[in-house]
């Protein structure tokens, strides 16, 4: 029988509290396999005891899971002809509950594609199963549709991903609030369920996830503790680039700076970009500010690494030891973008590159292992995947102001020296 923990001098355990669970799970080289998702859906239900619930058990603070698109899934379950993966774009929609909105919603989206020059290929009804959901989250709960769009004129990838990101926007301002349209994600690259769950619920309540044909070499999984916003459908993690460990204490400042020099935003790699703002969407969380900001600095054309150091920089401003190289990456860098001070712990992924950044202040915890199969785990603790200890041949911790990161693209981790040397001398 355990013990119940005693109080020491002004410390009560029983005041202890946990914060957001956020993990990773990615084959090094880039296989896809159902297995990996299934792994990575373990992992987040260990995870359970770091989100959150009311009185209400079943409804939770929010759940969710990102992984690279589904191709074979989604060929197999739409009535329409696909084109290649990287051709098309998807998002998971969250429409207006009632069916009359929710067609209209629908119909003034594919107006707002066609004036875009792009091309809505169709939409897939998104089976869910609503009996697993407490009174909270159903009666708040959105309609689910799978929406597809390419561009006539070729644009692939991170290019389609660019036009998809003022589409979304677009979306998002232009809508009037009856048929207010949320998009956890439309990209070519990857795709999300999530929403107003606990982690055993995910997988229950998105059938989809039980699918077989459901395969990705990489999943981002988080479950949510709501600190600073009330749990809600579109807040729940992960976010399109993002999932998060903690709090950005700067973030008023933050959303303040963005909205000032959105003025002087212009980027030859996003045309039309005056369209998507505001950048920073109001009555949002700070996570969901941040991946904001990330999304429009990966989409001009930084790599995610790049981006989340401008955000994220480490300590570098008294640190009389550190590369001058470095430093003066850090000095350009800390002229176009202020520090989003946590303490946090970010894990990221565009569908190729994944990995996990701890904020300068260093407060949450990171752990990783990698075995001798080059899969790769990252999570808020240890022991979220029951791993044969002789399977693992490497493991760590997350360091203040350090990056830890995969590149399927290249097989291999890329350690945080290799990323900082090679930003620094361009």
């Amino acid at each position: 029988m355990q013990d119940t923990p005693q109080a020491i001098g002004l410390y009560d355990p029983r005041f202890e509290h946990d914060a957001c669970g956020v993990s990773f799970v990615v084959d090094m080289h880039g296989r896809a396999s159902h297995e990996i998702v299934a792994t990575g859906l373990g992992a987040l239900c260990s995870m359970e005891h770091r989100g959150a619930t009311g009185a209400e058990t079943q409804t939770g603070d929010g759940a969710g899971v990102l992984l690279q698109i589904p191709h074979k899934f989604f060929s197999a379950v739409t009535d329409f002809v696909l084109p290649n993966v990287g051709s098309y774009g998807v998002g998971l929609a969250f429409l207006p509950r009632n069916e009359e909105l929710a067609t209209k919603a629908q119909e003034r989206i594919e107006a707002i594609v066609a004036e875009q020059n792009l091309r809505t290929l169709g939409w897939r009804s998104v089976p869910v199963e609503p009996s697993c959901l407490g009174a909270s989250a159903l009666r708040v709960m959105p309609m689910f549709m799978q929406f597809f769009v390419d561009d006539p004129s070729g644009a692939k990838l991170i290019d389609l991903d660019r036009r998809l990101f003022i589409l979304r926007k677009r979306i998002e301002h232009e809508l009037s609030d009856d048929l207010k349209t949320y998009f956890p994600s439309l990209s070519s690259r990857t795709f999300i369920y999530k929403g107003m769950l606990t982690t055993p619920e995910l997988q229950m309540f998105f059938t989809d996830l039980s699918d077989e044909r459901i395969e990705s070499a990489l999943v981002l999984v988080h479950s949510r503790f709501s600190t600073n916003t009330f749990p809600s459908w579109p807040l729940a993690h992960p976010y399109r680039y993002i999932a998060h460990n903690g709090e950005i204490n700067t973030v008023q400042g933050n959303r303040n700076w963005m909205a000032t020099r959105e003025a002087l935003l212009d980027s030859d790699m996003i045309p039309g970009l005056e369209r998507a703002f505001p950048i920073c969407s109001p009555n949002m969380s700070d996570s969901a500010s941040f991946d904001e900001v990330l999304e429009l600095l990966h989409l001009s054309g930084r790599s995610l690494p790049h981006a989340l150091l401008m955000m994220i920089p480490e300590a570098w401003e008294n640190n009389t030891s550190m590369d001058p190289a470095r430093r003066a990456f850090y000095r350009f860098h800390s002229s176009l973008m202020e520090p989003w001070d946590g303490p946090a712990d970010i894990a990221f992924t565009d569908g190729t590159l994944i990995g996990a950044v701890l904020d300068r202040n260093g407060l949450r915890p990171g752990r990783y292992w990698v075995t001798n199969d080059d899969l790769v785990v990252l999570a808020s603790e240890a022991g979220v995947l029951d791993i044969e200890p002789s399977r693992v041949i490497r493991k760590g911790r997350l360091q203040p102001g350090k990056m830890f990161l995969v590149d399927t693209s290249l097989g291999r981790i890329v350690d945080d020296e290799e990323i900082k040397a090679d930003l620094a001398a361009e």
